[in-house]
């Protein structure tokens, strides 16, 4: 099965493929989706549209998992993510791909055994997860590969 993790955000969009097969998984590719703040909202959400549709048609994931908004520490964030996030919704729609949401506590829980690790630790546990030293440098990146992972270990 072949995973799309998807860490949503207006400026930067993380990503991630995973293949998912009896208990093993692999990271194909992961990336992020950075949009140009200088630019007006529409396009950087068209650019969104796209790079994302891109991937989609470059790879074929058989679902995926996004994170779910329930609670935002900076207001000022709040409305241009979910505005990023229901690009990613229509693009998934389009595609026909299968959704699934999990909170960031959700994540943390299924990877670390507790729902207010940190980063560290979540990082870590994908390292451990995946077999490998080496991560992607984003954390936008490495939370959506996270996602992913925690899909995968939900469908287990």
């Amino acid at each position: 099965m072949r995973i799309l993790g998807i860490d949503p955000g207006l400026a930067i969009a993380g990503y991630a493929i995973i293949n998912y097969e009896e208990n093993s998984m692999v990271l194909e590719t992961s990336g992020s989706i950075q949009t140009d703040k200088t630019s007006a909202v529409s396009d950087r959400l068209l650019e969104i549209f796209e790079d994302l549709s891109k991937i989609i048609e470059c790879y074929h994931p058989d679902c995926a998992s996004i994170e779910k908004l329930y609670f935002f520490k900076n207001q000022k964030t709040i409305i241009p993510v979910g505005e990023a996030r229901g690009v990613i919704l229509a693009v998934l729609a389009k595609y026909g791909i299968e959704i699934y949401e999990y909170t960031p506590i959700e994540v943390k829980q299924v990877l670390t055994g507790y729902g207010r690790a940190d980063k560290k630790e979540v990082e870590q546990m994908v390292k451990y997860a995946l077999n490998c030293n080496i991560l992607p440098k984003l954390d936008d990146t490495i939370d959506a590969i996270a996602i992913a992972i925690c899909h995968a270990r939900n469908i287990h």
